[in-house]
């Protein structure tokens, strides 16, 4: 029996083991920018920024083995870093391309200064106002964007001074780098964080903000306390967090129960603990194809020589950006451009949507439009193409088909028996007349 359990104990430490050295493998060895500012000149000026390569070793297990990976000539020994991150954040797929890939994730590394924040909804993180000597060691923000924006993460480490072993003590992802929804769809933007739950800093509480940018214009959307359980401030009507998931499982992901024009933009998640802060940025665009009206439906019958007026009202669309053009379709089946007409300005709608409208003069005699065919009218937009068409009649064409030149001598045919059956049934008529009067006079 005692063979039999050391046997087993060796089984589950080989499992163990292979567990490890497999889930330490999958993650990677990244290289970084270590971007930082040079010493001011004096005068309270800071100098420029200064960029190094530098080689990140990442692992889950700050007991597990790094791999020996070779250290690239352009890269200085001095910045060879080890992270450990037990949520395995930075061992995301999208952070780890095969050896050889061409694409490669981004990444850089800043030091980070730790401090309170006066920020309303912060400030009962730090009420004690004194700083812990946790704080005093090497600090990193490192930011990493995965392969084709599949996931964007924040992180802030910590070593101790003068050493290169680092711990994620706080990490924010987002798997919603670039996010797209139509006009009044609910819309969830993604933001998770984790936090060492061994350090000092996390068990006072954290709090979590959401703001808007664009075009150099930006706004509050929602600030919650999470030590108070309090939400500190919400600007955007609609916006809410799913407070449960933020507590249990570090859900902070922004909930926008009816997507609008004005949600278009930039925005950032930032997560803060006691003297630290993280944040993502992530895009949203409102996409909303147009709907499409043409002015007259149905077009008036035309005739040779004439010229019709068509228009094209394409409405209710967003983003700005659209081409019109117009197709024209012959009754044997093959269809040809039109151009793009006389192009009206756009206008806003009260719900930020746009409108703009296209003129066709369609000139029988220039056009060579045959009997006439199918008008359409093609609006190609970020949300999807759309088509509108109408039916184009021109009646009166100067060379008929044997179709028409047999249906023009079947209705010959027939006014001439119709006036062949009057003439007789006249002349009969006439004649019987004629004979009564010859019988009344005889």
């Amino acid at each position: 029996m005692t063979d039999f359990s050391s046997i087993c104990k060796l089984c589950l430490l080989s499992v163990a083991f292979f567990v490890q050295a497999c889930s330490s493998s999958s993650c990677p060895v990244m290289e970084c920018w270590l971007v930082q500012e040079k010493v001011g000149r004096g005068g309270g000026l800071t100098g420029a920024t200064t960029q190094e390569k530098s080689l990140l070793h990442v692992r889950t297990d700050a007991q597990s083995h790094t791999d020996s990976h070779h250290v690239p000539s352009d890269i200085s020994p001095s910045r060879v870093y080890v992270i450990t991150d037990p949520a395995a954040t930075l061992c995301h797929h999208s952070l780890n391309p095969p050896r050889g890939s061409i694409q490669k994730p981004q990444c850089e590394i800043n030091p980070f200064l730790p401090q309170p924040s006066s920020l309303r909804w912060v400030t009962s993180l730090t009420e004690s106002a004194l700083s812990p000597i946790y704080l005093q060691a090497d600090w990193f923000s490192a930011s990493f964007q995965g392969l084709d924006e599949q996931l964007g993460v924040s992180a802030i480490t910590r070593a101790p001074t003068g050493t290169k072993d680092h711990d994620v003590v706080l990490s924010v992802t987002s798997k919603t780098m670039s996010a797209s929804s139509r006009l009044g769809e609910p819309v969830t933007l993604d933001c998770g964080f984790w936090a060492d739950p061994s350090s000092p800093l996390t068990a006072t509480g954290f709090a979590v903000e959401w703001r808007y940018q664009t075009r150099g214009d930006g706004r509050l959307v929602l600030a919650y306390d999470g030590k108070t359980d309090r939400l500190a401030e919400t600007r955007e009507e609609g916006a809410t967090l799913d407070f449960e998931g933020l507590h249990t499982r570090g859900n902070a992901s922004l909930i926008l129960q009816e997507a609008k024009v004005r949600h278009s933009g930039t925005y950032i998640c930032t997560v803060y603990l006691p003297y630290l802060l993280a944040q993502v940025a992530m895009e949203l665009e409102i996409v909303e194809p147009p709907s499409l009206s043409l002015y007259p439906s149905p077009l008036p019958l035309a005739v040779p020589g004439q010229t019709i007026s068509v228009q094209c009202e394409a409405s209710g669309f967003a983003p700005l950006s659209l081409e019109l053009s117009w197709e024209f379709k012959g009754a044997d089946g093959k269809s040809r451009s039109l151009g793009t007409g006389s192009m009206s300005g756009h206008r806003q709608a009260w719900d930020g949507t746009f409108s703009q409208s296209s003129r066709l003069e369609l000139d029988t005699s220039r056009l060579d439009l045959g009997r006439g065919g199918e008008v359409t009218c093609v609006a190609v937009h970020p949300g999807g193409t759309r088509r509108a068409s109408v039916s184009l009649n021109i009646i009166g064409f100067s060379s008929p088909s044997i179709e028409d030149s047999m249906a023009m001598v079947g209705v010959a045919l027939v006014l001439y028996g119709l006036i062949k059956f009057v003439s007789w049934t006249l002349t009969g008529s006439g004649s019987d007349k004629t004979d009564g009067q010859d019988k009344k006079q005889k």
